[in-house]
């Protein structure tokens, strides 16, 4: 049997929300939780390349991102740093891969990253829909008049230079009348509106790519409301970035509204994925149709006292993934607590779809998810950026520049035994943990410190950010 596939790929969305039983449980997905209920998890899987287009990258090809490999032409693109280039020319896609066997193909997403020029990720999909709008995509241009931009940043910061990703991320929303106006609402509108044309078109692939609850958190607001009501003069931070990092500048209130923002967005993210799993209900697609949800990253939401992700903060609520895999020969509600990663996803499913994965850099994964087969690691490594992080049962051990001498001198180290929350450094009294971390590492990097190149792109005016320093001044 030739089996459908959707595939819903989430930004930004933390693995310890709602029915996880994790820190973040009280936050409201029940959409996720039923899909969960009903599917193999994959409960330790992290990435292996972050964030957003390393992630993918890997995804659609089995091929791990880290280390930075590819010196591939990233012009037009932004950011523009390591990992952040198109799916090489000589790499077949997953798309592709189905394509050529049988299956109809679609994408629809609002990962603006995935449809910049030259990107590469389209590649293979007979039809794809890019939903504008998202961050930083440069969907409108004006007019600045219309955007109440201080309602949002700091006092006195309400430049257009100063915080142009608030601008335009304002620009795009204008004229907005109700939730479904917002662009998960058509994400996951537009698929469910491509199930129905093509639920006679079967085998097919149909991946969902929601860059929503990503920045900018910015939700219906009864759905932050739910979790902190907005209080008298407290503005909504829909960007906490416009701190700068500075989040003592954040008053309490701040705090609390801004973590509303983010939990209220996801809950309304999974009312949309609700949509969507009452269309697969209503077409009964639930027999002959593979699902998978798949993260590429979490956020931190003031867990060590800032908001946001970055290079040199690889803590699980920022390096970990949902993985669930709904089969409809089960099993249903099972966990599997095998090491994974994200390279593991391309061997897996199209082993499961009888399609060949060789090349693919990762392992399948459903035997060990049934019990027929071993575990092939005891260990994770992640890269992002100039920092790793190689994690197992017992040590956390992160490498804050693997490009510069002394990689070892400057690791950290976190016992998750005693202190899984990972908040004191013990790398001076185990230095033998450090040094078999680092063996780890160079199994997947070369030697230490490593070299990794990167394309240089001819004007960085190309990026494609925001026009707005261009005319304002100042910096994207």
């Amino acid at each position: 049997m030739s089996y459908n596939v959707v595939v819903i790929c989430v930004d930004t969305f933390r693995t310890d929300m709602g029915g996880s039983g994790g820190k973040l449980g009280f936050v409201k997905t029940p959409n996720v939780d039923r899909l969960r209920d009903e599917s193999v998890s994959f409960t330790r899987c992290f990435g292996e390349g972050e964030p957003t287009i390393p992630v993918r990258r890997c995804l659609f090809t089995g091929r791990r991102s880290f280390p930075w490999r590819f010196d591939t032409p990233n012009e037009g693109l932004q950011p523009a740093g390591h990992g952040w280039h198109p799916i090489p020319h000589e790499l077949d896609t997953l798309a592709e891969i189905l394509h050529d066997a049988g299956w109809l193909t679609g994408l629809v997403g609002d990962t603006y990253h995935m449809f910049k020029p030259s990107m590469n990720l389209t590649r293979g999909f007979l039809t794809w829909d890019f939903i504008r709008g998202q961050e930083n995509d440069a969907y409108r241009s004006g007019p600045f008049d219309d955007i109440d931009l201080a309602a949002h940043v700091p006092d006195g910061e309400d430049s257009v230079a100063q915080h142009p990703t608030v601008a335009q991320y304002l620009l795009n929303a204008r004229g907005r009348m109700s939730e479904e106006d917002r662009q998960a609402a058509q994400v996951f509108r537009t698929s469910a509106d491509w199930l129905q044309d093509n639920r006679g078109n079967s085998p097919f692939l149909l991946w969902i790519d929601s860059f929503s609850p990503h920045e900018l958190w910015d939700p219906p607001r009864e759905y932050a409301d739910a979790y902190s009501t907005a209080k008298a003069g407290v503005r909504d931070i829909i960007y906490p970035q416009v701190f700068g990092g500075d989040f003592g500048r954040m008053t309490a209130d701040e705090i609390e509204r801004c973590a509303a923002l983010y939990y209220g967005f996801v809950t309304f993210v999974d009312r949309w994925i609700g949509h969507l799993l009452q269309t697969m209900d209503s077409l009964r697609l639930w027999d002959d149709t593979i699902v998978v949800f798949l993260t590429d990253h979490g956020t931190e939401i003031m867990d060590k006292g800032t908001f946001g992700k970055g290079a040199n903060r690889l803590y699980p609520f920022n390096t970990q993934m949902n993985w669930f895999v709904r089969h409809p020969d089960g099993p249903h509600g099972v966990s599997c607590d095998a090491w994974t990663q994200n390279d593991d996803f391309f061997p897996t499913l199209l082993t499961m779809l009888g399609v060949d994965s060789a090349g693919a850099d990762g392992r399948d994964m459903w035997p060990v998810a049934l019990g027929d087969a071993d575990a092939p690691r005891d260990h994770a490594v992640t890269g992002w950026g100039r920092c790793a992080c190689v994690r197992d049962d017992r040590w956390a051990v992160h490498f804050d520049n693997v490009t510069r001498a002394g990689v070892e001198e400057r690791a950290r180290v976190y016992d998750l035994t005693s202190d899984p929350d990972e908040t004191t450094d013990v790398a001076a009294a185990n230095v033998d943990v450090v040094a078999a971390a680092a063996l780890r590492l160079s199994a997947v990097v070369g030697d230490l410190p490593v070299t990794f190149t990167a394309y240089q792109q001819r004007g960085m005016g190309r990026t494609m950010r925001t026009f707005a320093p261009l005319r304002f001044g100042g910096q994207s």
